[in-house]
């Protein structure tokens, strides 16, 4: 993908979107049956600042492992509709919804934390940084 589509540009809609599908319940959801194994969550972010480089380019794979997924999906259940098969095409988008939609604004809203830690990491660097010079 390309960086402008990682890039996120409006946060305040991404955060109300987030809201409104109450995505914190799939975040715990996930945190309890898959993530709540240390082991699991080692493996995307080992706590270091290269661990959350690791963090932020697993979540640009996830992201766009579920995007591909939830395109062809949807594409697979609009045939599915116009084949007649109704209830067969809610189900299908519901369970598209909640297996790929969801993940992908979990992913962005992670990126939209790990930004945030970025900058006081550097903001935190440069301080310390200037400190050092002053004595």
């Amino acid at each position: 993908m390309p960086n402008s589509y990682n890039k996120i540009n409006n946060v305040k809609n991404l955060t109300s979107i987030y809201q409104l599908l109450r995505v914190e319940y799939f975040k715990f959801l996930l945190l309890k049956f898959f993530w709540g194994k240390e082991r699991n969550r080692k493996k995307y972010f080992s706590g270091s600042k290269a661990g959350l480089e690791n963090f932020e380019t697993q979540t640009r794979q996830s992201e766009f492992g579920h995007l591909a997924s939830f395109i062809t999906i949807a594409i697979v259940s609009f045939y599915i509709l116009l084949k007649g098969q109704i209830v067969i095409f809610f189900i299908t988008n519901f369970i598209n919804v909640i297996g790929n939609l969801y993940p992908i604004i979990l992913q962005r809203n992670h990126r939209i934390q790990i930004e945030r830690l970025k900058l006081i990491l550097d903001k935190r660097k440069l301080s310390l940084g200037n400190h050092r010079r002053m004595k």
